[in-house]
């Protein structure tokens, strides 16, 4: 039995490793939970953990949406979410607290505060939510896909420990507004919820997402320093950002206004238009790399495009949806999610060469086995929706005679079985 137990924690399976991410979840969050209360006091954590639930749904939901095109399992980004809130936000508050305690101690007491929040802070917070982003670099299957996959789990992994440290701050301002008897309005939980929920509840995304950037980055490169100073350079970029922010409120009555005006929002801003930039990329590179499996004969020509399109990906379901009900919707999902990571897969397996990817056969052989198992159902859901969507090069002939869109919708699409060398390989 010791000696099973040695080769497991020798060399862990994806069980084995599940197991311990769910045993420490579960234990950081206990003890983040306690601490919590006991520094807010129950009435101030109810009232704290309800508004700092506010913004959390619609972030989340941001970065699904820029997920979407190629979207990752729920559980990692989940797990992204739980590390966050639990595990970073419990090695923060204990980092942070030392620190500042044993600065006061050893100099002025007068800079602690200062210090503690502009050096100590930003390092602390930005590396312990790197450390997800590292695991899932270093441990998912498939493996960062991009900048995109980047950006998407440390947007999950921000708002985790977002949430996790919005509950303490407005749990704390409740107690100090009952301990004042201050009214609603000119409340500090008020003035507290409009800094951090309404103001900006993208601070942490923004500065986490520079580090998910720099792994994305890294994760088309086969050299070594850049697999490591990507990385490195954006978790720097990070507890940069970080620093700046929290520094703002230490300089002069209008410094936070400046930063916020000057930096954060241009920042926000920039980051929003690459992220709409990578999503539409995605969709380009699925339509690339999908072409070849499609003159192959693995999915049909009418598909490409349509798995290139969100707008067709959900009309798609629809279709299905109309005429199997939702586990044919649910098939034409998975149909699609399998295509993209697929694509995605190829284009990764082409930037490393014919070394970098020992697992990339196996791996296509899996995906093109799903799409295989799901064709049926799926194939004919797409191709009809790329008709519907004019998504297909017009074919030559008389012009219809009603409006193309309706007209279309009688049009059989025929879904080509792959290629008899093709078919011999193919699951059943």
């Amino acid at each position: 039995m010791l000696r099973a137990l040695s080769r497991v924690l020798a060399r862990p399976s994806g069980t084995a490793r599940a197991c311990v991410l769910v045993v420490l979840l579960g234990a950081t969050g206990a003890a983040i939970l306690e601490l919590v209360r006991e520094q807010t006091g129950t009435a101030g954590f109810f009232v704290g953990l309800g508004l700092a639930l506010l913004p959390v749904p619609p972030l989340m939901a941001a970065f699904r949406w820029l997920g979407r095109a190629a979207p990752g399992p729920w559980r990692q980004l989940l797990f992204c979410f739980g590390w966050g809130a639990c595990t970073a936000a419990l090695i923060a508050i204990l980092a942070n607290s030392f620190a500042t305690e044993w600065m006061a101690e050893a100099a002025d007491p007068s800079a602690a505060d200062l210090l503690g929040s502009v050096a100590v802070a930003p390092v602390v917070e930005e590396c312990a939510k790197a450390a997800a982003l590292f695991a899932v670099f270093a441990f998912r299957r498939p493996p960062f896909a991009g900048a995109a996959d980047g950006f998407v789990f440390a947007g999950f992994t921000a708002t985790g420990f977002a949430f996790t440290e919005n509950v303490l701050y407005l749990g704390n301002a409740f107690e100090e507004d009952l301990a004042k008897g201050a009214g609603a309005l000119d409340s500090v939980t008020a003035a507290t919820f409009f800094v951090r929920v309404v103001l900006s509840p993208f601070a942490h995304p923004l500065f986490t997402v520079l580090t998910g950037l720099g792994f994305g980055m890294a994760a088309f490169s086969t050299r070594r320093a850049r697999r490591t100073g990507l990385p490195l350079l954006g978790l720097a970029l990070a507890m940069a950002a970080h620093a700046v922010w929290n520094g703002s409120s230490h300089v002069g009555r209008y410094g936070f206004y400046w930063v916020y005006g000057c930096v954060m929002v241009p920042v926000f801003g920039l980051l929003l238009w690459l992220a709409v930039r990578m999503r539409r990329q995605r969709l380009r590179v699925i339509a690339a790399e999908l072409s070849v499996y499609a003159a192959a004969g693995w999915i049909g020509p009418a598909e490409v495009p349509a798995l290139a399109s969100m707008a067709a990906r959900s009309l798609a379901r629809d279709l299905a949806r109309t005429t199997g009900g939702r586990p044919a919707a649910r098939a034409v999902s998975r149909y699609a999610a399998d295509a993209a990571a697929l694509a995605l897969l190829r284009r990764q397996a082409r930037h490393a060469g014919p070394d970098g990817d020992p697992g990339f056969t196996e791996r296509e052989r899996e995906l093109l086995r799903r799409l295989w198992l799901r064709r049926a159902t799926a194939a004919p859901a797409l191709a009809r929706a790329a008709v519907l969507e004019e998504l297909l090069p017009p074919r030559s002939g008389p012009p219809a005679t009603t409006h193309a869109r309706h007209a279309r919708q009688a049009v059989p699409v025929a879904v080509p079985a792959p290629r008899r060398a093709e078919l011999s390989a193919a699951p059943v």
